[in-house]
């Protein structure tokens, strides 16, 4: 078992570990738990009934949260001609082909996300051992693999998440910051539920949702009841 910190533990008195609670309550309780020493992010985590070794019971996707991330996420785009110069007016911050993969195959990774153009994959291809293991790859399921370059660029620096279910069937994902309101926190946690409920195998038998918690920062877990998430 992992030692916890004086300041964790206090944090963890206020927290009732055999209660399952309301999102709102869970949401305020995240902000009286968080301790960091600075905006900490609010992260969710949900445990699935699915088998993520079976084809059809792999969930991966995004979606832009109403209210954002808190954080502004640095994109790069490999792309060429027109969708290049898209992504530019669209506030990428670099943009390129050849010399971009080359400097990314040189050691360059100050950025958070991904975004080419199809035509572009083969050349990003050349990547998938640096971009893999960080998940920087671009994917089509999470519109980072387009032609609507402009439209993939404006939606991460929207405040655009990835979610991807794990190998022990769990989906981590960060629903904005500490500082946000108790509204605005709601509101993204409410739309990931949406979509992860559209996101159901049909495949996935029994309870599709085991388990929900959130938690900020170094702060401790709170569960929420899977079967009432309103």
């Amino acid at each position: 078992m992992p030692k916890h910190g004086k300041k964790y533990l206090e944090a963890a008195k206020k927290v009732d570990s055999k209660k399952l609670y309301s999102v709102a309550e869970a949401i305020k309780l995240v902000k009286e738990t968080s301790y960091a020493g600075f905006d900490a992010s609010v992260e969710v985590s949900y445990n699935l009934g699915v088998d993520p070794k079976q084809a059809d019971q792999q969930i991966r996707g995004s979606l832009v949260l109403p209210n954002g991330t808190g954080k502004t996420q640095k994109v790069i785009v490999f792309a060429e001609g027109a969708q290049a110069e898209q992504a530019k007016a669209a506030g990428a911050d670099e943009v390129g082909s050849d010399d971009l993969v080359e400097k990314v195959q040189n050691g360059y990774l100050d950025f958070d996300v991904v975004v080419a153009t199809p035509t572009m994959m083969a050349k990003v291809g050349r990547l998938g051992r640096v971009l893999g293991p960080k998940g920087l790859m671009p994917n089509p399921k999470t519109g980072t693999v387009t032609m609507d370059i402009e439209k993939a660029v404006k939606n991460v620096k929207a405040g655009q998440v990835e979610y991807r279910v794990d190998r022990q069937a769990a989906i981590h994902t960060a629903i904005g910051k500490v500082s946000f309101t108790d509204e605005q926190l709601i509101e993204n946690f409410d739309a990931l539920r949406d979509v992860i409920l559209r996101a159901r195998p049909s495949a996935a038998k029994g309870q599709y949702i085991k388990s929900v918690a959130v938690a900020a920062t170094f702060g401790p877990g709170i569960k929420l009841d899977p079967l009432n998430l309103d």
